[in-house]
C-alpha cells in the first residue's frame, strides 16, 4: 500500500499522519500510543514501524478523514538538521555571476572541489499553506525551489554508493532569501568577513517544507525530476533535477564525512536557475508562492 508521510494540526500540536490518495489518517489516533505522534520517534525506528504503518494505510478509507479537513505542517516540524547545498545548479551560479558583474564561475569538479553547505535552524521551518513574515531587515526577498531529502537512518562516512540507501524519502522546500543582507556593507569585496549567511538566509519561516514525505521506494528516480516554481502564478523557475552539479549520492557521502546524519535531518539539494536575483524581482507581501516536483506533489504558502 503506498502512502505518504505528513504532519498535521492537531488538539496534541503536530502529529504525525499517513495519506493515502484524499484520505488522511493520523496514526496516534488508531494506535493510541502517543509517540506515534512524533515523526521523527517514527522515522528513527523506521523498520520496525513500517509494517505496522503498511497495515494502517490499507485501512485509510474507514480510519481517515478528507485530506482537504486537515492543516498539513511541514512533515518534520523540528529536524535536527537542515543542510542546504550552495551554488549546485551550473545555470543558477551563472546567473548569480552574472548578478555582480562576473563571468560564471567555473565547474567546481574542475577544481577539485566537493560539494559544500550552509545550515538552516529549526525555527526557520514553515509548512504547506502557510503565511511566512517577511524578513524583519531584508528588503530584497528571493525564492529558490529546491528538492529536499529526508534521512531515514544514521549514514556517517558512507560511501556514494550506499548513499541512497539512508534516504527515507522525498520533500519540497524553498530555500528563502534575503539578498540584501548576503554582503556585509562596511566590509571591503575581497574580506573573508564579507558573507552573512545568518542574516541571508535565516529567519522565522523561511524555510518551507512540504507538503508531506514521498517515500524513497516510490521515486524510480530523484536524478530525473521536474521542478517548477511560480509566483503568483507566472513561472519562474522550470528545471530538472538532472541538472545538479553534484547528486544526492555526493552530497549524502560529502556531508557523512564530517558527522552523524541522523534520522529526520533534511537535504536542500540546489536550486535552478530562475531566482528573483537573476531578473531584479523579489517577493512582495500577498505574494503566493507554489513549487511543484514530479513524484511528490506541489508546496504552496504566501508571504505575509
Amino acid at each position: 500500500m503506498t502512502f505518504k508521510l505528513a504532519s498535521i494540526g492537531s488538539d496534541h500540536g503536530s502529529s504525525a499522519a499517513l495519506v493515502v490518495g484524499d484520505r488522511v489518517v493520523e496514526i496516534a489516533s488508531v494506535t493510541g500510543a502517543e509517540q506515534d505522534r512524533s515523526m521523527l520517534t517514527l522515522i528513527s525506528n523506521w523498520s520496525t514501524n513500517l509494517p505496522r504503518l503498511m497495515e494502517i494505510a490499507a485501512s485509510a478509507d474507514q480510519l481517515g478523514k478528507p485530506l482537504a479537513s486537515v492543516k498539513l505542517l511541514a512533515p518534520i516540524t523540528n529536524p535536527g538538521g537542515i543542510y542546504c547545498a550552495g551554488s549546485n545548479y551550473a545555470d543558477h551560479a551563472a546567473e548569480m555571476s552574472a548578478r555582480s558583474g562576473k563571468p560564471a564561475p567555473a565547474d567546481p569538479r574542475t577544481l577539485g572541489l566537493r560539494s559544500w553547505h550552509f545550515l538552516k535552524t529549526t525555527h526557520c521551518v514553515s509548512g504547506n499553506d502557510d503565511a511566512i513574515p517577511m524578513h524583519p531587515r531584508g528588503k530584497k526577498i528571493d525564492w529558490e525551489a529546491e528538492l529536499a531529502v529526508v534521512i531515514g537512518k544514521k549514514a556517517f562516512q558512507v560511501s556514494e554508493a550506499d548513499a541512497l540507501d539512508y534516504v527515507l524519502g522525498y520533500t519540497i522546500a524553498n530555500d528563502l532569501s534575503a539578498r540584501d543582507l548576503a554582503r556585509r556593507e562596511a566590509l571591503p569585496d575581497g574580506s573573508m568577513f564579507k558573507p552573512d549567511w545568518v542574516a541571508h538566509k535565516v529567519w522565522d519561516g523561511s524555510c518551507p517544507l512540504g507538503p508531506w514525505i514521498t517515500l524513497a521506494s516510490d521515486i524510480a528516480d530523484p536524478h530525473n525530476l521536474a521542478i517548477a516554481l511560480d509566483v503568483n502564478g507566472v513561472i519562474k523557475q522550470d528545471s530538472n533535477s538532472r541538472h545538479m552539479i553534484f547528486n544526492i549520492n555526493e552530497q549524502i557521502a560529502d556531508l557523512s564525512r564530517n558527522f552523524t546524519l541522523q534520522p529526520g535531518d533534511v537535504i536542500l539539494t540546489g536550486t535552478p536557475a530562475g531566482v528573483g536575483a537573476g531578473r531584479g524581482e523579489f517577493l512582495k507581501k500577498g505574494d503566493v508562492i507554489r513549487i511543484r516536483i514530479e513524484g511528490i506533489g506541489e508546496l504552496i504558502h504566501s508571504m505575509a
